[in-house]
């Protein structure tokens, strides 16, 4: 079992609260931790059907969403998903897809939380 850290900018998050205030801010965090939850769950479908190149371009959707949110860490490992796949390094795919998919639920997980927010 692994224990992964996550990490959140809360500079990013405020940032957001500042420019649109708390109701639009709380939309875009919400629409966002849709996005980036289907996101993940079609990445790791794309990963079983062993379809490279559209698993490339769903981590790397993954980038701009994660860092709008400030979940930098989650940014960090799709970046290196698409870096893994170009090398054609298929353990290093695997494992680091897995890795963001641990990291993308916690990160999910720790956002929901500490905005306090109801579906």
């Amino acid at each position: 079992m692994h224990n992964e850290t996550v990490r959140l900018d809360p500079g990013k998050l405020s940032e957001l609260y500042a420019q649109l205030g708390e109701v639009g801010a709380e939309d875009v965090i919400c629409r966002a931790i849709e996005e980036l939850a289907v996101r993940l769950s079609h990445c790791e479908r794309l990963w079983r059907q062993n379809d490279m190149p559209n698993l490339r371009k769903s981590a790397r959707s993954l980038i701009a969403i994660a860092d709008q949110i400030g979940m930098s860490a989650m940014a960090g490992i799709a970046r290196d998903v698409t870096c893994v796949i170009d090398d054609e390094d298929h353990a290093a795919t695997a494992a680091t897809l897995f890795r963001l998919l641990r990291v993308g639920e916690r990160s999910l997980t720790a956002v929901w939380d500490q905005q306090d927010l109801s579906v």
